[in-house]
């Protein structure tokens, strides 16, 4: 279920078990920690499975979201969502894998990065860990927020984000990461 500007509307699942969808309890816990500070924002959606997130962004107000997922079932779902909601034209979908475009330069800035992978291979940390390589993709208040089950977590070191808060919800834990120099980081 979506909240904001498209609300009430269900969007659909990815077909098969290529996805782990997130909870709406989780989903919404997320945008209340966002808040109104979604606004305007670029938000990124790698391994986006049904666009879910990036959807729900696209709702309270961000101003474009860029969805990224290598499996064409998820893309199809995500492009199908989008229609669903009318967020279609704030929108790009990209069938891309997301470790390799995070190692190129950007084409812009982001404020959000939401990363959530297929669970139990390690994947967040490597995507955390071109973001920390390539931080050009972050605006410098960017948040770059995880979704990995609770068992998934390890504590990194990095050169230029900054982890600064997590938020569990049963199976959903939330790692919260921002540039280094951003005050309350680290």
């Amino acid at each position: 279920m979506i909240a904001g500007s498209a609300k009430g509307r269900r969007i659909k699942s990815v077909p098969g078990d290529v996805t782990r969808p997130i909870t709406d309890r989780a989903k919404e816990s997320l945008f209340n920690i966002i808040g109104p500070d979604i606004e305007g924002a670029a938000f990124l959606d790698l391994f986006a499975g049904t666009g879910s997130v990036g959807i729900e962004a696209l709702s309270r107000g961000a101003s474009f979201c860029r969805f990224v997922d290598k499996n064409n079932q998820a893309l199809d779902t995500v492009k199908n969502n989008l229609k669903l909601t009318g967020l279609s034209n704030q929108s790009e979908v990209l069938r891309k894998d997301a470790l390799r475009m995070l190692a190129i330069h950007p084409d812009r800035k982001f404020d959000y990065v939401f990363i959530a992978p297929p669970q139990y291979k390690g994947l967040w940390l490597e995507a955390i860990r071109e973001l920390d390589g390539n931080s050009t993709w972050l605006s410098g208040d960017a948040w770059v927020i995880v979704q990995i089950h609770p068992v998934e977590y390890e504590a990194l070191t990095l050169e230029h984000l900054g982890e600064f808060e997590q938020r569990k919800y049963g199976s959903v834990l939330f790692v919260f990461y921002s540039p280094s120099s951003w005050p309350g980081s680290g």
